[in-house]
């Protein structure tokens, strides 16, 4: 049995922070879940994932976050208790029928979770997710520990139970991927059959239903302020006429902090875990009594802004920062070191940083950029179609593995905003210049986003050509599933969806499914497809080699090996290719047997035929 399916409370476990909320939820009773993977929130989903095997809750990796919340809301809608997980740039897709939600509420307690990525770790953007509360009057709870984080989703979904709404469940990257001791609670009896109770007049989103709702809505929210104001999670530790508001993991680093500065018992800290509504009265009663408050919270100004307009209603003229050149910036995450340094700096306490480790004489640490891995189908499809199409041509690209063709020496990406946008952009770009223009998407973001560009682009007759980089699985957040997955593979019973017929549904003409590391066929394709008038699409598949690891459809026998007699040492493997198998041992090109997976692309690229196969370990 998974252990967090235990069910003896009192266990203490070391847990990451996505697996304790995994916990909380399990304690809560949490009957359906359903998600869009995205990091840092993927390890919630894949934990449910394997549990849903062992268990009654139903779970689901929707087709995309809209999909995701759609679906929660009708089982919501239907009682049963619901999770919906994705991360801060999924609850963009899934604002639409989110914000409609808010109106309808919902009957089973329902918890959406916003992982947020402050410092962009996996994102291409680190937008402020608090601000949604404002947006569409939703509570929001923020924990600051693993610990918490398993005990406040618990609440979060009895808040929404007795309010009637979603509630908006906000954590960020070092919450997600930090380690606690997590103490395993009661597991609340699991309610799996649900009833829809018809009623039209509330639940049928016409304007006139909808005026009502608002009305209602409004009604939830002054609740929940009031709910917020006398929340546990809203607490006061110390005294002192000096004080900070902070949230999140930011409230860890001003604690230590305050210790390390030694001023404990001189600033009183108001930690706010339910931050939205704003707790008003009670960060009023927190100022009224402190000659200056710093707001310690990461990226946008939220709280600070909340307490200048609490402070002015109330009549109060303290001074009140947090968001400033000289303070904290509103790009990327906080460190401990640097949160103690606008501490002292704020209350002109004298402090004198720690002198840095001398790394004098120690060899620089070498760099590691992000790559593909040896072997991916989708270098060699980047090779054929920059070896055809040409550096001329504009090549936006999407959201996965295959975003890092952008590096060199493939420098396969040019245009790049969100999920399923390399297509229609693409149009764009086609229809301004002239210019057939080529985009890049994969199978997983092809469901998620991609098929609407498509039909845009067969319905305006645009000419682009798409190639769909199907690897056969969601590769960059874990090799979850998706709806062109075969997922008979790993044991699981769905149909799957080719991309093909997709394709060919929507009204694609000029199709081409095709295997990347035979060069020759793959180029063919692509010329053909560059010289058709109007949309075309190439289906470039071959699995992710990791993911064929996993599940054994591959095994490593055979690898490569540089003929060091016939090399000239032209070098396009490395220029060209660049696979991360290859080396530099002096001036000769070598492969890592470690790393090579025998793909035979380069043997392809070798203009002198110098790269041969072995069997594994009989390399010279």
């Amino acid at each position: 049995m998974n252990p967090l399916l235990k069910t003896k409370s009192g266990q203490k476990r070391l847990l990451l922070g996505n697996q304790a909320i995994v916990r909380g939820a399990l304690e809560a009773g949490v009957a359906f879940v359903t998600c869009y993977p995205g990091t840092p929130s993927s390890e919630i989903s894949d934990s449910f994932f394997e549990l849903s095997n062992e268990s009654n809750i139903y779970f689901e990796y929707s087709t995309n976050e809209k999909v995701a919340l759609e679906v929660g809301a009708g089982a919501a809608g239907s009682g049963l208790r619901t999770l919906i997980v994705m991360k801060h740039v999924g609850v963009n897709v899934a604002a639409d029928p989110l914000m409609t939600l808010a109106y309808v509420g919902v009957e089973g307690g329902t918890v959406v979770i916003s992982a947020d990525d402050p410092s962009l770790f996996s994102s291409q953007n680190e937008q402020d997710n608090r601000y949604y509360g404002k947006l569409s009057s939703l509570p929001i709870l923020e924990p600051s520990s693993p610990e918490e984080a398993k005990d406040m989703i618990k609440d979060a979904f009895d808040i929404s139970e007795v309010l009637k709404v979603p509630v908006i469940f906000r954590t960020t990257t070092r919450i997600n991927h930090s380690r606690g001791v997590v103490t395993f609670g009661r597991m609340k009896k699991r309610v799996i059959q649900g009833k829809f109770v018809k009623n039209p007049g509330l639940k049928v989103t016409l304007p006139g239903v909808s005026r009502t709702l608002h009305k209602i809505l409004v009604d939830k929210y002054a609740r929940a302020f009031q709910m917020a104001n006398g929340s546990p999670y809203n607490f006061i530790k110390g005294r002192g006429k000096l004080g900070i508001i902070t949230n999140g993991i930011s409230y860890a680093y001003v604690m230590d902090a305050l210790s390390d500065l030694k001023l404990k018992n001189n600033v009183a800290v108001l930690r706010l875990g339910y931050t939205h509504p704003f707790p008003k009265k009670l960060v009023q009663r927190f100022l009224r009594n402190k000659e200056k408050v710093l707001v310690v919270e990461e990226l946008e100004p939220y709280m600070e802004e909340e307490a200048k307009t609490a402070a002015q209603e109330a009549g109060l003229t303290i001074p009140i920062a947090g968001k400033s050149d000289k303070l904290f910036s509103r790009l990327f995450e906080f460190d401990p070191g640097m949160v103690r340094a606008k501490i002292a700096k704020y209350f002109s306490v004298k402090y004198k940083a720690p002198k840095p480790v001398k790394t004098s004489g120690l060899p620089e640490i070498p760099n590691r950029p992000p790559n593909l891995c040896p072997g991916c189908p989708h270098r060699s499809t980047f090779y054929s179609v920059k070896k055809i199409a040409g550096l001329d041509t504009v090549y936006p690209t999407d959201i996965g593995c295959y975003t890092l063709g952008f590096m060199p020496p493939l420098r396969m990406a040019d245009f790049l905003l969100c999920m399923g946008s390399s297509i229609s952009t693409a149009c764009g770009i086609s229809k301004a210049t002239g210019r057939k223009t080529v985009g890049f998407i994969g199978d997983s973001t092809f469901f998620h986003s991609g098929m609407t560009g498509l039909v845009d682009a067969v319905h305006n007759k645009h000419n682009v050509l798409l190639i769909i980089l199907d690897n056969g699985t969601t590769a960059m957040t874990g090799h979850q599933i998706h709806p062109g997955v075969d997922t008979s593979l790993i044991g699981r019973d769905k149909q799957q969806i080719k991309p093909e017929s997709v394709v060919r549904g929507i009204g694609v003409k000029d199709v081409y499914a095709v295997k990347p590391r035979n060069l020759k066929k793959m180029q063919e394709a692509v010329k053909s497809a560059m010289a058709y008038e109007g949309v075309s699409v190439i289906i470039s598949e071959e699995v992710c080699p990791l993911y064929a690891q996993r599940t054994g459809e591959f095994s490593k026998k055979m690898i490569f090996e540089v003929d060091q007699k016939k090399c000239k040492n032209k070098r396009d493997c490395l220029n060209l290719l660049a696979c991360p198998a290859f080396y530099l041992e002096g001036d000769k090109v070598m492969i890592n047997p470690d790393l090579c997976i025998g793909c035979a692309v380069c043997s392809q690229v070798c203009p002198e035929h110098a790269i041969r196969p072995v069997k594994l370990g009989e390399q010279s």
